[in-house]
């Protein structure tokens, strides 16, 4: 089975996070997910980030150092290994590139969009400590 090594950017701006729904032929079409991507070889896990980041939604963040949540979740295609972080954005307003739609909910809202399962632990988390951003 294919083991995936993947970042999400737990994006924080005035107290909201960023919530990122996955396109139509994406797998896990249509969920919502931390935004983010594959760790390229020879990159960290917050190297990559950045660069996934300005890729999709061409935006600038800062990654802050310590790690939100690690998760592995095993889907038909592969095991996702997910590690989050909290980010702050620093440059730019997220930009549709990949992604249908994007939302900026408070962390006792985030239950009202559909997660992708790997994403689910990082959301609970963030959700049982209401977390104040």
């Amino acid at each position: 089975m294919k083991e995936i090594n993947v970042v999400g950017a737990i994006l924080v701006e005035n107290g909201k996070i960023l919530c990122a729904q996955r396109g139509e032929s994406k797998n896990l079409a249509h969920l919502w997910e931390f935004p983010g991507g594959k760790i390229e070889d020879g990159e960290t896990p917050q190297e990559a980030l950045i660069r996934e980041l300005k890729e999709e939604l061409l935006i600038e963040v800062e990654v802050q150092s310590e790690k939100f949540e690690e998760t592995s979740y095993q889907y038909d295609f592969g095991l996702v290994n997910l590690t989050t972080f909290i980010c702050l954005l620093k440059k730019g307003t997220p930009q549709l590139t990949e992604h249908i739609a994007v939302k900026w909910l408070k962390p006792a809202e985030l239950n009202k969009v559909q997660w992708a399962p790997a994403d689910i632990p990082a959301v609970e988390k963030l959700m049982e400590k209401n977390v104040v951003l």
